[in-house]
């Protein structure tokens, strides 16, 4: 599974991080710049819970 995260969209709500810690980061800032990843394997519901909690839809998960 890849994770995308358009960097552009991220208007730094950190949702994503707040759901799933362990696979989002954010940067100084506050946002989810990771770009794109591959989620660790058994972390796969983690980073579908994170993604969908997205309010600007700036994560896309590739299964």
């Amino acid at each position: 599974m890849k994770i995308v995260v358009d960097c552009d969209k991220c208007q730094g709500h950190a949702m994503c991080a707040s759901q799933a810690p362990e696979i989002y980061e954010l940067d100084d800032t506050g946002y989810n710049s990771m770009g794109e990843f591959t989620v660790v394997e058994g972390q796969e519901e983690a980073a579908r819970l994170g993604a969908s909690w997205c309010p600007e839809g700036a994560i896309t998960v590739i299964e």
